[in-house]
């Protein structure tokens, strides 16, 4: 671990070639940490961050002081290093292979959580759950339904995140973020077009601090609803288990887990990961699930999905890095997918010789399905004059 600060020379980005082909072309090069006040990690690992226990490390992980301290290093780090920010990582796939560049994670220094008469202030690292508790100790009502958010206000404006009947676009006054360019900006709630799972930030930016709307209330009642959410939560989700909360987003009219739940995938697992037979909207990771497993095993979810139903559920777990290469004997298989509002290459990597049945199976049915479009393609070649 190292600090950087004004009078400490700057940190080489000099990842070894073997980092560079690990973590890809976007890894940083030759260029230099500014200045900092807060901590500077190099190849800092990121699964014991995350609520799954899985996934690679950050070539850099970045914690800023504070607002100031984050500005100022945005400020001056070069626009072509890429830049990453995790909060709670309770609704987040890291990839096994890493995040390239930057990673940021605000910690003790955007935390805060200041009461008003009809609201409260609070940092982007301050937890949901810990915000409507401080509400509710001095009766305010409204910030209930966040009691049953695991994760941070940073994560909840970014995502509008809701739960139990309420939604963050409802309660939001205004946001702070610091931008990619290093500036501070404090943005109506009208700003941000809020949407299902959405909020329209500036690219790059980092929300540091929110205010959110509340209202007098009855504490009794108060209390009330929050043991209630507390007790349904406990009592229909996996909240034992290591997992990333709803995988999918809700399709219009309909429920996630009811369509996983029809195809027959309550309890599919593929390695370490497994389709929760409590709810089967979250995936879990059993023990020993790499973050391969755990998304193989929603993109099978998704693939069943559509087969029976024809609906395409499209991810609620944000999937971040860079996939392990594949190892020597393996057979890539490369698809087009549709991620929430991004269409991106999806990687798989099966050995012949992999333990795993379904592993096999997959890469027979895939294997017989190239032979057979390979026979097409030489009976077509031979029609041709």
């Amino acid at each position: 671990m190292m600090r950087s600060d004004p009078n400490h020379s700057p940190a080489p980005l000099n990842p070894s070639p073997a980092e560079r082909e690990r973590l890809g072309e976007g890894a940083a090069s030759t260029s230099a940490l500014p200045p900092l006040r807060g901590r500077a990690q190099p190849n800092a690992p990121l699964a014991p961050f995350t609520w799954f226990r899985a996934g690679g490390p950050a070539e850099w992980l970045v914690r800023p002081a504070d607002a100031d301290d984050l500005a100022a290093f945005l400020r001056a780090l070069p626009l072509d290093l890429p830049v990453q920010v995790i909060g709670a990582c309770s609704n987040l796939i890291i990839r096994d292979g890493g995040i390239p560049g930057i990673t940021i994670k605000l910690t003790r220094g955007f935390s805060s959580i200041d009461v008003e008469p009809n609201g409260v202030v609070a940092g982007a690292a301050a937890l949901d759950v810990t915000v409507s508790e401080h509400a509710a100790a001095v009766g305010l009502t409204g910030l209930e339904f966040l009691s049953g958010i695991p994760g941070t206000i940073g994560g909840a404006m970014t995502m509008n995140a809701g739960a139990y009947g309420g939604e963050t676009a409802q309660i939001v006054d205004w946001v702070e973020v610091v931008t990619r360019s290093g500036e501070h900006r404090r943005m109506a709630a009208a700003e941000l077009a809020f949407a299902y799972r959405h909020a329209r930030l500036p690219a790059g930016a980092v929300v540091t601090r929110a205010r959110l709307r509340a209202v007098p209330g009855a504490p009794a009642a108060i209390a009330a609803r929050m043991n209630e959410i507390r007790a349904t939560r406990e009592a229909s989700q996996p909240v034992r288990a290591r997992t990333g909360g709803s995988t999918f987003r809700n399709p219009p009219g309909m429920k996630a887990w009811e369509l996983i739940d029809a195809a027959g995938c309550r309890g599919l697992m593929r390695g370490g990961a497994q389709v929760s037979e409590k709810h089967c909207n979250f995936l879990i990771n059993t023990g020993t699930a790499t973050a391969a497993d755990i998304e193989e095993l929603g993109e099978d979810v998704r693939r069943r999905v559509f087969a029976a139903s024809g609906v395409t559920l499209e991810w609620e777990i944000h999937r971040i890095g860079k996939p392990l290469p594949p190892a020597a004997g393996e057979v890539e298989v490369r698809s087009t997918e549709g991620e929430g509002d991004r269409v991106g290459t999806k990687l798989s990597s099966y050995r012949p010789d992999h333990p795993h049945p379904a592993l096999r199976a997959d890469l027979s049915h895939f294997m017989g399905e190239a032979s057979n479009f390979a026979g097409e393609v030489s009976n077509v070649a031979g029609e041709l004059p």
